[in-house]
């Protein structure tokens, strides 16, 4: 199969590549990720850490070392960027960043998860995270959070809901698309999101993309996910409504372009066709970002709504 996978790979994108710098530990930096996409003939690969945005850094990247694949970056709104803070967010986008994704390590159902197991562990102690919430104790969307969508909406951003449970994305979803956000993310909904098959066809429906993890596959948690787990989320959201991302970078797990070769080859074993499975390692992805439009926005395109 590898000849067939090393054509699949042509034109993948990676929307969840975990190289570093960074305070987690790392088996990749992001020029070595950018080369193993360029050789593997990855068409972009969106940089994510959960400390803070690598916006700048790509930008420095694209200058000094330009290829064939589109570097992509976000904004995490965590304790670290300063939770709900539309500066951080406006600074990314005037920097190029094209989604911003909601608390990750700070959100308060992460935290909550890490009660016996602390998730996204660092090289070295660092300060404890204060939890943050997308809503208030009646589970009414905060002003504050409102103002960043409306933010999202001004540059046509994706919206990620981050590590927020899935009580937290109704509402924030809902908002968003009341305020004219039209590219909506969920990563791993199975992990840590708490999304059932009702909740994950409901998404889709509603427009959101649901976005899979390779690590889960792939990586050290492997052994607990099955193929035949990977066709039912599938089908729970439908080809056309999912994405299959690395969620790679991590010391100990395979490299971001590994996992991807390796979720692939499941994909072929458990019947999917080529055409699906392009859309579900990059087509999907594309047509989230817009990547396929000759020119990508990068300067506002609505006007901001009132909170």
């Amino acid at each position: 199969m590898s000849d067939r996978i090393d054509a699949l790979l042509e034109g993948a994108i990676d929307l969840h590549c975990h190289s570093g710098p960074s305070v987690m530990p790392r088996s990749l930096n992001h020029v070595e990720a950018i080369k193993q996409g360029e050789a593997a003939g990855l068409r972009a690969i969106l940089f994510k850490d959960h400390y803070y945005s690598v916006t700048p850094v790509a930008a420095l990247l694209d200058e000094i070392m330009p290829g064939k694949v589109k570097l992509l970056t976000g904004v995490p709104l965590n304790n670290t960027t300063g939770g709900f803070n539309p500066y951080a967010v406006e600074h990314g986008f005037k920097l190029g960043a094209r989604l911003v994704w909601m608390p990750t390590f700070s959100a308060a159902n992460h935290i909550r998860h890490s009660h016996r197991k602390q998730f996204l562990p660092t090289k070295d102690k660092m300060l404890a995270p204060t939890m943050l919430t997308v809503v208030d104790e009646r589970g009414v969307l905060k002003d504050e959070v409102k103002v960043i969508l409306d933010q999202i909406a001004e540059y046509d951003a994706v919206l990620s809901a981050g590590h927020l449970h899935i009580s937290e994305i109704w509402p924030l979803f809902n908002e968003a698309k009341a305020r004219g956000i039209t590219r909506l993310l969920v990563n791993h909904p199975t992990f840590l999101i708490g999304c059932s098959d009702a909740d994950m066809a409901e998404l889709t429906k509603m427009g959101a993309y649901l976005e899979h993890s390779c690590c889960m596959w792939a990586g050290v948690q492997g052994k607990n996910y099955t193929a035949e787990g990977l066709k039912a989320v599938i089908e729970a959201g439908g080809v056309a409504g999912t994405i299959i991302g690395s969620d790679l970078g991590q010391v100990g797990n395979p490299t971001p372009v590994e996992g991807l070769r390796y979720v692939i080859q499941m994909l072929i074993d458990i019947g999917y066709e080529d055409d699906d499975i392009r859309l579900l390692i990059g087509g999907n992805a594309a047509k989230l970002l817009s990547l396929d439009d000759a020119d990508v926005q990068t300067a506002p395109v609505k006007q901001a709504q009132t909170a």
